[in-house]
Formats: C-alpha cells, sequence, structure tokens
C-alpha cells in the first residue's frame, strides 16, 4: 500500500485523488483531523485506512517492512507566520526524521515535501545544499531536514526524494484559511466587493508585481507520481514552473475568467517587512536532468482551471 501523510491536507488530497485516477486506493492517510473541515478534501477519494499522525510512526515501525510500497510525508505545519520554533521543529524535523529513518530501515521509498522557503531572500534558486537561506522558522525546518537527508543520501538504498515546492495553488485548499492561495482570496474579494486585492510596491517592485513562481496543484502531484514510477531517481528537487510571473497576473486570471472586477492596491503589511519574497523562480535544471518531462501551465491558464474547478464544486 502507499502512505499520504498529510493526505487531508492541500497537496496530499490531491495526491490521493491522482492515485486513485490511477486506479490505486490502496491507501492510507496519515493527518491531524483536529480541523475536522479538512475531510471535505478526501471524502470522495477512496482510500484503505486513515490513522492519525500521533499512531503513524508506531504503525510504520510495525508494517513498514512487508506492507508498505512508499510513503509521500507531506504531513507538516507549514504556515509561515507560526513562530512557536519548539512546535515547529517537533512537527517538521524531529517528527519528519523519524519516519525516514523507519523508511530507511525497510528499504520504503521516502518522497517528502520540503518547500522553496527555505531560499528566504536570496535570488539563487539552485538546489545547493547548506546554502539555504530563510526568513521563517518553517523555512528553517525545512532547510534543516533537507541538510539532514543530504548527509544519509549518498549511503541509502532506497529512494529519497525531496521537492521544493514553490507557490502552489488550486483545488482542495479552502481549509487553509489565511494561508490558501492569492487566486482562491480574489475569487472571494471578487464576490464580496467586486475588487481583487494586491499589496502595493515593496523591494524595488511596483503594484502588484513583486512576483513569485505560481505552480498548480496538478503539476505539484504529477511529479510526485512521476517519481513513484522512477524509483531510481533521489535527490532534492525544485517543484515550480521555472517562470517568474508577477501577482497581477493572478488576479488577471481571476478577473478574466469572472469577466470583471477590479485590482485595489493596499499598503505593505509591516510585520511582512524583512520576512517577504518579492521574488521567486524555481530552477528546474536538476529536475530535467533527472528525467522529468511533464509540463507546467502559467498562472494565468491555471488560474482559469482552479476557477472552473470551484465553480463545478
Amino acid at each position: 500500500m502507499i502512505v499520504v501523510t498529510g493526505g487531508a491536507g492541500f497537496i496530499g488530497s490531491n495526491l490521493v485523488h491522482g492515485l486513485n485516477a490511477r486506479g490505486r486506493d490502496d491507501i492510507v492517510v496519515v493527518d491531524d483531523l483536529t480541523d475536522g473541515r479538512k475531510f471535505l478534501n478526501i471524502r470522495d477519494a477512496g482510500i484503505a485506512d486513515y490513522l492519525d499522525q500521533d499512531e503513524f510512526l508506531d504503525w510504520l515501525a510495525e508494517s513498514g517492512d512487508h506492507r508498505v510500497d512508499a510513503v509521500f510525508h507531506l504531513g507538516a505545519c507549514s504556515d509561515t507566520t507560526e513562530w512557536d520554533g519548539r512546535y515547529m521543529m517537533e512537527n517538521n524535523f524531529e517528527y519528519s526524521k523519524q519516519a525516514l529513518n523507519l523508511c530507511l530501515l525497510y528499504n520504503v521509498p521516502f518522497i517528502y515535501a520540503s518547500s522553496a522557503a527555505v531560499y528566504g531572500g536570496d535570488t539563487d534558486f539552485t538546489e545547493q545544499i547548506g546554502r539555504e537561506r530563510p526568513l521563517n522558522v518553517y523555512g528553517y525546518s525545512k532547510a534543516l531536514f533537507d541538510q539532514y537527508v543530504a548527509k544519509l543520501m549518498p549511503e541509502a538504498e532506497s529512494q529519497i526524494a525531496g521537492l521544493r515546492y514553490f507557490n502552489v495553488y488550486g483545488p482542495r485548499e479552502q481549509h487553509k484559511g489565511g494561508m490558501a492561495s492569492v487566486a482562491y482570496h480574489h475569487r472571494q474579494q471578487l464576490r464580496d466587493t467586486g475588487r481583487v486585492k494586491l499589496f502595493e510596491g515593496c523591494d524595488g517592485y511596483g503594484d502588484g508585481e513583486q512576483r513569485r513562481d505560481f505552480v498548480h496543484v496538478d503539476d505539484a502531484v504529477a511529479v510526485n507520481l512521476w517519481l513513484l514510477d522512477n524509483p531510481s531517481v533521489s535527490g532534492v528537487f525544485n517543484c515550480g514552473t521555472g517562470r517568474s510571473e508577477p501577482f497581477n497576473h493572478v488576479a488577471q486570471g481571476v478577473t478574466e475568467y469572472f469577466g470583471e472586477g477590479e485590482v485595489e492596491y493596499i499598503p505593505f503589511p509591516a510585520h511582512l517587512e524583512g520576512r517577504y519574497q518579492s521574488y521567486t523562480q524555481a530552477d528546474i535544471s536538476k529536475l530535467r536532468e533527472a528525467g522529468y518531462r511533464g509540463e507546467f501551465r502559467d498562472v494565468r491558464a491555471g488560474v482559469k482551471d482552479y476557477m472552473a474547478w470551484l465553480d463545478d464544486g
């Protein structure tokens, strides 16, 4: 069977549905449903079992040697505004180490979620382990685990692959509240006020011209499934489109889809000063060199696909 930790979350639930589309329902979803709203992401998914995250490590210790084909480790605290470092390190670093070491013990492929947050304010978005410059403790927890993985990888007999996700958006993110994508919030803002909101200029960028690498969640899932199909591929890889696009393009995707709406530029929040990535662009050459040939849609097209999915839902 296949394990997906964080399987009721955003990327995890889309991965579960992606596996279902391949005819696989022998999936163990691991998550923390303290926020019960996340069940909506998997209520129509085919799974074999559900485990609370507190039960998973013991279960894996008992089951990993003969029942598990692969572990997708997507469970984490992903709130970039969370400053409880002890909580973050327990959830994102220590828990991940234990899961990885059990997978190595049983030769179970381990495909996990890292983050572009490891790069912080740097403009070199290549996967140079040890050169990370995170701006928050979330990014630090991910960078430290990447470094831990890099030390173990040369001796590993099974696959270890990490994906540094850039700005992922798309279906099944509604439970994330304030951490949901700009596209999701723009839809809500347009419905409520007829306007969408973006930050005024900062860091030398004009109004709404701060740039990110926006990747549709279906394209991110495709990379995960490719890694499952290619267990000989190990490493830490960027997961983005390789394009940097302004937030204005997100707004345009939403307003063009609905055929209405204006952009309102709001003051840049003081609490984000010095902690905000105004520019990201994944260097995906390492992923391409590893053999991945899938395409990544641009953000305006991807946002329109997302709006259509929300309408159908």
